[in-house]
């Protein structure tokens, strides 16, 4: 069996799909993107197919350390989101070559399905204590917010309680049992992070998300011996590599790696396997498309540390389009209280809607992230 040609498809809202065709008929589906980037992430999907083409769709390893290591210069988010995409496709070819699930080509799956949480407030988050108790009676166990608009690296003690404020209802409205993802969103720098952090832990989160940044290791070091609350990030991290010495830090809790930012299937299996040997949860992100989802879900099958997944079913960025509207098996993503079933169909588990992915690769998307400024005029962390 041999690769012989592929297509990229730029569609809403702000996703890429790639279709990877063999001369077998088989055909696998994988999402490179990075949101805001969908356009720089398809040429180097064209760059790096150039290798593929004619190769055995089947040495997923070795197709992998080509794209990885045959560049000179590696890593970051335009060339992992690449690869990214393009090993889910390859690992869809090979789970219907087979006509298997991914997972059981990893070795078989641990769980039967996945805890899922839904997310709420939008990017400002607002009505957030309505949207916990909507999602609540529609079943879920979690949900997780944006905790703050932007901050300044001091800012006002008003912004913090009105932090405090939301979430307080938050956990009023949806009681004790329910789980509460707060996300930093790398927006609050260290000086307020503290503190933020500290008024917090009263509402007992599930986890504090990119409480800084993550290249700002040192300070989350700082934060983690303030609180008991975890503390999740990955989602900006892009291989092995960049999670090796988050890992071996003993500051985080849980890790976030994205399958369509961190090297795809191949790599977060690896990076989350890891973590576990660091006794690290994982809960992968994911505000993305189907194919990201089913690739995110194929993986949580096989690792015991995996506990949570994100998923974007009417997240705040889906306005014209959402994860259903692209495949004709919709029942794959029924949400039962709280949980997702393991897709179980051959190769990724989703059947993609060719003629709706082609309608809409028409209109496409320019979508870009929201940039936000200080009221002094500075560029703000959106």
């Amino acid at each position: 069996m041999k690769i012989i040609d592929y297509e990229l498809f730029q569609v809403p809202p702000r996703w890429l799909f790639l279709k990877i065709t063999t001369d077998e008929g088989i055909v696998g589906w994988g999402e490179p993107v990075i949101e805001g980037k969908a356009s720089t992430v398809k040429a180097a999907v064209e760059e790096l197919m150039q290798q593929l083409i004619n190769k055995n769709p089947l040495n997923i390893e070795d197709h992998w350390n080509l794209m990885y290591r045959s560049g000179f210069y590696r890593g970051g988010p335009i060339l992992m989101s690449a690869i990214s995409g393009i090993d889910q496709a390859l690992w869809d070819i090979k789970g219907k070559y087979y006509n298997a699930p991914v997972y059981e080509l990893m070795g078989g799956a641990c769980r039967h399905s996945m805890k899922v949480y839904s997310w709420i407030g939008g990017d400002r988050p607002q009505d957030t204590s309505e949207a916990a108790k909507n999602a609540l009676d529609n079943g879920f166990e979690a949900i997780k917010m944006n905790a703050t608009e932007e901050l300044q690296y001091i800012d006002s003690y008003d912004k913090i309680d009105s932090v405090v404020e939301r979430v307080a209802g938050i956990r009023s409205a949806v009681g004790n049992n329910f789980g509460i993802g707060i996300d930093f969103h790398g927006r609050v720098h260290r000086p307020m992070a503290k503190v933020l952090a500290k008024e917090l832990e009263q509402f007992k989160p599930m986890f504090i998300e990119e409480p800084v940044l993550s290249e700002n290791l040192e300070a989350v070091r700082e934060i983690s011996q303030t609180t008991t609350i975890p503390i999740a990030l990955g989602e900006r991290l892009f291989s092995r590599w960049d999670f090796k010495p988050v890992l071996e830090s003993g500051y985080v809790d849980i890790i976030q790696p994205d399958l369509s930012h961190a090297g795809g299937i191949t790599e977060c299996k690896k990076i989350i396997s890891m973590a576990e040997a660091y006794d690290v949860g994982a809960a992968p992100h994911c505000p993305l498309g189907p194919i990201a989802l089913a690739s995110c879900l194929q993986v949580d099958a096989t690792c015991h540390n995996a506990f949570i997944q994100e998923q974007s079913l009417g997240i705040h960025y889906n306005k014209e389009s959402d994860i259903l509207d692209y495949i004709t098996n919709k029942e794959v993503f029924e949400f039962d209280n709280g949980y997702v079933k393991i897709p179980n169909g051959p190769g990724l588990g989703v059947e993609i809607d060719e003629e709706k992915v082609r309608e809409m690769s028409v209109v496409g998307h320019d979508w870009h992230n929201p940039i936000w400024r200080h009221k002094d005029g500075s560029i703000a962390e959106w």
